[in-house]
């Protein structure tokens, strides 16, 4: 039990420093897209199975925004971030000086740019994981959805096929101020694909 323990440890201090990068990576990236500085948290990493991720985000029924992609390549899964409403609002106040409306009513801009942070953020992260395995491990374009959590996950299943078990969880927030704009970045690896994540780096299956 206490070497399970351990080599559980050991998996999730590698993918907290592919986590850390990322998020490095996409601050980045973000500040020279707005051109303004960028600040985020350190993220927190969890393993969780899959159908787990609806509650993380507040239940199936919560109303979300949600920027998915498949990726593919040596180890091929499917990547979701996911953010509620009010964490929304306040990225496209504080962060895009946006006036974001109350509601689920946004407009094309903002969607557009909700979908252009979703997408810099997962590229960031893949492309972190993709230099720590040295394994090759391409984005599609991503897709936008607001709608409940349960439904969007629903329709990933449809859209991608059968995915695995587990998700790699990754917590990231946006400082703005006295506040935290938190959203949640999933990895859900195809069946095959987890075994072949860890055996690139390094890590005892």
């Amino acid at each position: 039990m206490k070497l399970f323990r351990n080599n559980a440890d050991f998996k999730l201090d590698v993918l907290r420093e592919v986590g850390n990068i990322g998020a490095g990576n996409a601050a980045t990236a973000l500040s020279t897209l707005l051109n303004k500085p960028v600040d985020m948290a350190v993220p927190t990493v969890n393993l969780l199975p899959f159908e787990e991720i609806a509650e993380r985000v507040g239940g199936s029924e919560a109303v979300v925004v949600a920027i998915f992609l498949r990726v593919e390549g040596d180890a091929p899964g499917n990547m979701f971030f996911i953010i509620n409403r009010e964490p929304a609002r306040r990225i496209l106040q504080g962060l895009l000086g946006f006036n974001a409306a109350e509601n689920d009513a946004y407009s094309e801009l903002e969607l557009s740019a909700l979908n252009e942070i979703g997408n810099i953020l997962a590229g960031s992260y893949l492309s972190s994981l993709a230099d720590f395995t040295g394994l090759n491990l391409a984005p599609t374009v991503p897709s936008l959805a607001v709608d409940m959590a349960g439904a969007i996950l629903s329709y990933g299943l449809l859209q991608f096929g059968t995915m695995g078990d587990d998700a790699l969880l990754i917590e990231t927030a946006f400082i703005e101020g006295q506040q935290d704009s938190e959203g949640h970045f999933f990895l859900i690896p195809d069946p095959d694909s987890f075994e072949k994540l860890f055996r690139a780096l390094g890590v005892p299956i």
